[in-house]
């Protein structure tokens, strides 16, 4: 028997800051913790605004200063089937989530949740966004998501444990 790989969406606004660093962040901690094929990323926007983009250059570069490769990642729009293919579809911030919300049927809506709900002990509910900032925000975003992917990580080793 094969068991399916858990599956991760981040989403964001735009698709070019915050989601692919966060899909970076978790494919790498996957990859270092020897899952990279159980746990599959991926990242996508509420809005239309960067469908087709590379992310945005101060998140690759500072993504890329902690080891993440996001350069080859590309912008994409939440659609409808994304609700029944992911296990898991995260918001970086409670503007997306209620978007997301609205666009979930409701046999789905379970999966929904804030990213910053598995960082460990952080009081930080949403991840801010950075796009209009400096380079420091960029930062201060890859810490709080580093800190929610370890957690995620956790969850969902607890959670392939229990499939076998």
């Amino acid at each position: 028997m094969t068991v399916q790989p858990i599956r991760v969406l981040f989403v964001c606004t735009g698709n070019i800051c915050r989601s692919p660093m966060a899909e970076g962040v978790l494919r790498h901690c996957a990859d270092k913790a020897g899952l990279a094929d159980r746990i599959k990323t991926d990242s996508a926007g509420t809005h239309d605004f960067h469908v087709g983009e590379a992310p945005d250059p101060r998140a690759q570069k500072a993504a890329a200063q902690r080891g993440y490769d996001i350069s080859k990642l590309l912008g994409r729009q939440v659609i409808r089937r994304d609700f029944s293919e992911f296990d898991y579809v995260l918001a970086m911030d409670e503007l997306n989530m209620r978007q997301l919300t609205r666009l979930c049927p409701a046999e789905q809506r379970h999966k929904l949740r804030l990213f910053m709900e598995f960082a460990y002990g952080n009081t930080v509910r949403e991840v801010p966004d950075p796009y209009g900032g400096t380079a420091q925000d960029f930062e201060t975003v890859l810490d709080l998501l580093e800190s929610a992917a370890e957690g995620l990580l956790d969850h969902v080793r607890v959670q392939l444990e229990d499939e076998q």
